[in-house]
């Protein structure tokens, strides 16, 4: 049975005609505008005078505990989908000797600090939520809003008992291997002492705030904060609009991505006057949300949230399935390839580059059509058009944002691609014009291209004393992405030297899968310590070069626009080594389950 909520038309028409070699030109001309030569160096750390940026403004009131001396099996930095899928994991496995350690004040991770106005997934929520036949649990919305995430995640910590061994409101502030007790010595900022036989690192990518290196940024008296620790005492309202608190104030909004897509139409409905600093523009697709219809969800059979999972990532991968069943902007781009397919088969002529690229064009050009049918004015229009490859910048999906600038209150200030000049006592400058404002709203998200241990917020410190930043100053160096040599027991979990998928937490299904089964093996052996061999590391990194990029190549394509897909335009000769598994991630899924299948921890030397 279909869910009425995946009925959504996003698809279009037959293809029109258009100059690709036109289009290819506009899009290099658009993309040398924004080019610089400090690359992700153009962002400042949230210190100093933005060092509240990090604080956590939804805390009722603070814990207040004595420091932790103790022993666990397993300790799990962070408290998002990551350490909840990783905890999971290792219940199913058998593993009771748990501890988390998370900054928020519940579970959550990204759903737990952006609570802005209008916050959702932008990944179909029957794929994005883990352990939902686990739980017994179906979302209410095609799209779930970040108050149903946020609950969610509560009730995974519940179903597995999590909450007993959580630590919140803490930071980790040191990981030390101590090669005497083969045990990992994490210290906090509560003076916390915890030895740990195992440690998971669930940071995740999202966590820490970013903000722009604007000339001035710290001349600016008016009042400030960034879109993951929302300020309602600022603003009024909550998550669901009404910011009454905005109407005798002028607003500025840097930043036109994800999660500018989502509050910008709730400030434009109530701010007396707001800014959208833009330098390049997003695509904005159908959202179409839609409640989930309470049949098709009694319908639903054993297995069908794992068959949903692997049918969104095998098409946009642009592997195609039998059927399309979550339809909506992510898997279009595919519908639009096939269809390239058969012109081309009905010809003869099949250049599968070609028929990518012409599958992109339709897309986008369906993407800029759709800003001509929702805004009013052709100046403002043209100025939100995007002109680059589809998925070299991450995708949106919105119903509200395009209209909102049909709002006399609400004005686009288009930086063509430069960004905002400076920011003054008052406001902001933009080419000879100033414009003050009242509060200045950072949609700039969060740090992705710095070092692992500058987004973690401490160091890893392995045998004989070398960090982890040291070890891969060279470029990074693994195996499956998730262990490194001279790091016995310790886990990490992202897409570097692992996969990339649309759906992150399906990425971390399989590894919290994987990382789950080899500590109950070590746990079950008596061993001591799992560590990767110097052969099979440096056959990883080999396979990690030899595949390259991949079929998905275009996150960070060298005529990308520049984002956070390709270190803002400025590729880091270190990061060769650090991009996803080139064969994608439904290969290397399958290679990892093959590991397991065999049985025999191929690279993987246990010490006892």
């Amino acid at each position: 049975m279909t869910n009425p909520a995946d009925t959504q038309d996003t698809k279009a028409s037959s293809p029109a005609e258009f100059d690709p070699d036109a289009l290819r030109e506009r899009y290099r001309i658009e993309r040398e505008k924004r080019l610089r030569e400090d690359g992700n160096e153009q962002y400042v750390e949230v210190v100093g005078k933005f060092g509240h940026y990090v604080d956590d403004p939804y805390l009722e009131k603070e814990i207040d505990r004595d420091p932790i001396n103790d022993e666990v099996d397993v300790l799990v930095v962070g408290g998002g989908f990551g350490g909840l899928q990783a905890c999971a994991k290792l219940r199913q496995e058998g593993v009771e000797s748990l501890r988390v350690v998370e900054k928020g004040g519940d579970f959550g991770g990204t759903w737990y600090w952006n609570r802005y106005p209008g916050a959702q997934c932008d990944v179909e929520s029957y794929v994005y939520l883990p352990l939902l036949e686990e739980l017994g649990y179906v979302p209410k919305e095609k799209y779930a809003y970040a108050k149903e995430i946020l609950e969610y995640s509560q009730a995974i910590g519940r179903h597995y008992n999590l909450y007993e061994g959580a630590i919140f409101q803490t930071e980790v502030t040191g990981m030390r291997w101590d090669d005497s007790i083969s045990r990992w010595i994490v210290s906090t900022n509560r003076n916390d002492e915890i030895r740990a036989r195992f440690v998971a690192m669930a940071n995740g990518p999202l966590n820490r705030p970013k903000l722009p290196g604007i000339p001035g940024i710290h001349d600016y008296e008016g009042h400030t904060f960034h879109t993951s620790r929302w300020d309602y005492e600022y603003t009024g309202g909550d998550p669901e609009g009404n910011l009454e608190r905005l109407k005798d104030k002028r607003v500025a909004v840097i930043g036109t991505g994800a999660t500018a897509i989502q509050c910008v139409p709730f400030l434009g409905e109530t701010a007396k006057e707001l800014f959208v600093f833009q330098r390049t523009p997003s695509t904005v697709d159908v959202r179409g949300n839609s409640p989930t219809d309470p049949k098709w969800a009694s319908s639903l059979e054993p297995g069908w949230h794992k068959h949903r999972m692997e049918n969104f990532n095998g098409l946009v991968s642009g592997v195609p399935q039998p059927e399309d069943l979550v339809n909506d902007g992510w898997t279009d781009l595919i519908g639009k390839m096939i269809g390239r397919f058969r012109e081309a088969s009905e010809a003869g002529e099949i250049n599968i580059e070609e028929i990518l690229d012409m599958a992109n064009f339709d897309k986008m050009n369906e993407i800029r059509g759709r800003v001509d049918e929702l805004v009013e004015d052709p100046e403002v229009a043209e100025k939100l058009k995007p002109y680059y490859r589809m998925f070299c910048k991450r995708p949106t999906f919105n119903d509200d944002y395009l209209p909102t600038f049909n709002r006399p209150n609400v004005t686009l200030i288009d930086t063509d691609g430069k960004g905002v000049d400076r920011i003054t006592k008052q406001g902001l400058v933009v080419g000879d014009v100033e414009y003050e404002v009242d509060c200045i709203i950072f949609a700039t998200g969060f740090e992705v291209g710095t070092s692992y241990a500058r987004r973690a917020g401490y160091e890893i410190v392995g045998r004989e004393e070398r960090t982890l930043t040291e070890k891969w100053a060279e470029g990074m160096s693994t195996l499956h992405g998730m262990q490194s040599r001279g790091f016995p027991n310790c886990f990490l979990m992202h897409i570097s030297q692992a996969a990339f998928t649309a759906n992150f937490p399906h990425l971390l299904e399989e590894l919290t899968t994987h990382i789950a089964h080899i500590i109950s093996h070590a746990i079950e052996n008596d061993a001591k310590t799992v560590e990767v061999s110097q052969p099979a590391e440096e056959a990883w990194v080999k396979t990690i070069l030899e595949k390259g990029v991949g079929a998905l190549g275009s996150l960070a394509r060298d005529d990308c626009t520049p984002g956070y897909y390709n270190n803002e335009g400025k590729p880091n000769p270190a990061s060769a080594q650090a991009v996803p598994y080139g064969g994608g991630s439904i290969e290397f899924f399958k290679l990892l389950a093959q590991w397991r299948s065999d049985g025999e921890f191929a690279g993987l030397e246990f010490g006892s």
